[in-house]
């Protein structure tokens, strides 16, 4: 009763912190004049993505490898297919050129970077695989990479279009994002723990818990906040949010993680992996196509994503 409390309680407080959050972002971003989609793909992805850090990091140094990775596979699938599938029932959401021509290409690499370093193993007919501490410095390597095209970017769409600074700067504004944040982060601990010890009375394997309660669970903060950027017509925020939780997730958590204390991974991990990347490819050509994911792509896609969730009850 306990653990079902803390999970309401903890979605209760997604709802409103991402809420609050999400204009405070918005709010700041017009101010500076920086697009809505820098935030979504910076702050708000890497805010959201907080729980996850927290989880696979800690996860990895009390040698917990399943939950490390399989949190942030599953939580890249989630929010690939889940999330953009469920705000895609609401309104139409469409990617700007640069998503779709520098971010999501660069999903699309990381994903493959992390299937390329462990399939090695498996090719090679051993029945565990390994994410080294060198992996993990090539991930952040190319995370750094990420963040200074992304910058670079918005340094030069501030010298080219000086009208975004339409609005005055408020301290509010600021306090709304480390209110919200801070509330995001709570509420996705709250639902994670009450949920984890829901799933553990009921006899669960760990490999389940890390692919199902724990990466839905971490990814909440990513859902709330991209359905109610999409409520508010933010559908920048809505894609971008999504798209650089991935690559935060698989880039920096598993890259630092994997410094700190390198990861060992089996096949069904591997085949987890695989299926991210095919999900992130089918995704991929669902936004270019007419450039919208509407409601029937999103119902696809979430058919899809209970098919997988079905697969690992199964397996």
């Amino acid at each position: 009763m306990l653990s079902l409390i803390l999970l309401v309680a903890g979605l209760a407080i997604l709802v409103k912190c991402a809420d609050i959050f999400v204009d405070g972002s918005s709010n700041i971003a017009k101010a500076f004049g920086i697009p809505s989609l820098i935030i979504g793909l910076t702050i708000i992805a890497f805010g959201t993505s907080a729980p996850e850090a927290a989880v696979s990091i800690t996860a990895g140094i009390k040698g917990s490898n399943e939950i490390s990775i399989g949190n942030v596979v599953g939580s890249n699938i989630c929010n690939s297919l889940l999330i953009l599938g469920f705000c895609g029932l609401f309104k139409a959401l469409k990617a700007k050129k640069e998503v779709r021509k520098r971010d999501f290409p660069y999903y699309l690499l990381s994903a493959l970077v992390l299937f390329i370093m462990v399939s090695e193993y498996f090719f090679s007919g051993q029945v565990t695989g390994h994410i080294t501490r060198s992996n993990g410095l090539i991930m952040l390597c190319f995370f750094g990479i990420y963040m200074v095209s992304l910058f670079s970017d918005v340094k030069r769409n501030k010298k080219n279009d000086n009208q975004e600074q339409k609005e005055k700067f408020k301290i509010k504004d600021l306090l709304y994002i480390v209110l919200g944040l801070a509330g995001i982060i709570l509420g996705g601990q709250m639902v994670v723990n009450g949920a984890t010890n829901i799933a553990q009375a009921l006899g669960v394997s760990e490999n389940v818990i890390a692919l199902t309660i724990v990466a839905i669970g971490t990814s909440l903060p990513e859902l709330v906040t991209s359905y109610v950027a999409t409520k508010k017509g933010e559908l920048d925020i809505a894609v971008g949010n999504v798209i650089g939780s991935n690559i935060f997730n698989i880039l920096f958590i598993l890259g630092i993680t994997s410094v700190i204390t390198p990861l060992v991974l089996n096949i069904d991990t591997y085949i987890d992996i695989i299926f991210m990347l095919l999900s992130s490819v089918l995704v991929f050509i669902m936004l270019h196509k007419n450039n919208r994911i509407g409601w029937k792509k999103g119902i696809c896609m979430l058919g899809l994503y209970v098919i997988y969730i079905a697969y690992i009850l199964c397996r």
